[in-house]
């Protein structure tokens, strides 16, 4: 039996109804305030979660974290909510400080990062490091569970490698100590994005817990991918991160099926006014790295909104917002002339960021 329905379009996690089981996924360096928003009016999101902050500075107000967990105030014409934010850190006592400090700002929800594969996360005892030692794992679960009164949710891996599978027997311990969800990515920290995702190894996830939701993730990059997810693993909600990137239509195309109605692509101006409108949020959130911070999407967006190859190597390039409007300009001429539909984010690059290429 499919398990896309009408009757099925949203689910609740830790008392929050969210409106559909389809996630904008953190995604460090991305998911900043201005991409949220621009993804959000899109439509069909049913949640989205913050770049990973860490709980000691947040604990401290440092610049950089303040700016990672910046939302829009009520009295704003933009939208940020649903909002989870999500920390990482090794020490209990500074993410427990961390979570308070959230509850104390209004916030409504904190994802703990048990996932991030990178080494100086890991070697700090943060993300998939602490996977390794399932007693302190569970540990730390239950005194964030009792410092606050909001949902707490996990984000983790399979396990560290191929030979300790962890994934299953920490979403029961999580379960038991009162965490509201669990979103496995489905491989282990060895192999960091490589490979293949384990669908099987979600599943596993699934059937070990008995209440809590699980939501799957990785290797999403079409609506198709997302619905195959859901059907193969039984997971109850899908984080999308890259396929976000690479289309930013895909929570509407996803709220589409769901709800039998026809699919749409997006228009040539939707696609454009889609570039232009979240290039002039950075612009007012970020005056002054507005460019910096905007460079890196552009191998992410070029095959989707029909960006010339030329073209988006000057976007990867551009140095202010006057120079901005010209490649928009020429974008908008010459629309369509793309012939590769693979973005070149995904195409083999040298390691860095893009700005460095």
């Amino acid at each position: 039996m499919s398990l896309i329905s009408t009757e099925d379009a949203g689910i609740v996690i830790g008392g929050r109804r969210l409106a559909s089981r389809y996630f904008l996924a953190p995604l460090a360096g991305y998911t900043q305030l201005a991409f949220r928003t621009v993804m959000r009016e899109q439509g069909g999101m049913g949640l989205a979660t913050t770049d990973l902050v860490l709980a000691t500075h947040l604990a401290h107000e440092h610049r950089r974290s303040l700016e990672l967990v910046r939302t829009w105030g009520e009295d704003s014409a933009n939208c940020d909510r649903p909002l989870t934010v999500q920390i990482y850190g090794s020490q209990i006592k500074d993410m427990v400080r961390a979570c308070k400090w959230l509850v104390d700002h209004g916030y409504e929800a904190i994802d703990l990062n048990m996932g991030c594969p990178m080494a100086k996360i890991n070697g700090n005892g943060g993300g998939a490091r602490l996977m390794c030692d399932a007693a302190g794992a569970r540990a730390t679960a239950e005194a964030l569970v009792n410092a606050v009164n909001v949902p707490v949710t996990i984000k983790m891996r399979l396990g560290w490698d191929r030979d300790t599978i962890t994934a299953p027997e920490l979403a029961r311990q999580f379960e038991n100590v009162g965490i509201a969800a669990v979103t496995v990515h489905g491989r282990t920290r060895e192999q960091g994005f490589h490979g293949r995702v384990s669908l099987e190894g979600i599943a596993a996830v699934v059937d070990a817990v008995s209440t809590i939701p699980v939501v799957g993730n990785g290797d999403v990059l079409t609506p198709e991918d997302a619905l195959r997810m859901r059907q193969v693993t039984g997971c109850h909600a899908v984080a999308i991160g890259r396929g976000a990137m690479m289309d930013p239509w895909i929570f509407r195309k996803l709220a589409q099926m769901t709800q039998g109605e026809e699919v749409t692509q997006p228009t040539k101006d939707e696609q454009i006014g889609f570039l232009r409108r979240h290039f002039a949020l950075m612009v007012e959130l970020h005056p002054h790295d507005c460019c910096f911070l905007f460079r890196k999407f552009a191998a992410w967006y070029g095959a989707k909104l029909g960006i010339p190859e030329e073209l988006e190597d000057r976007l990867r390039k551009f140095e202010s917002p006057e120079e901005f409007e010209q490649i928009a300009e020429l974008i908008e001429q010459r629309h369509g002339e793309r012939e590769s539909l693979i973005p070149t984010a995904l195409v083999k690059v040298p390691n860095g960021p893009v700005e460095h290429w």
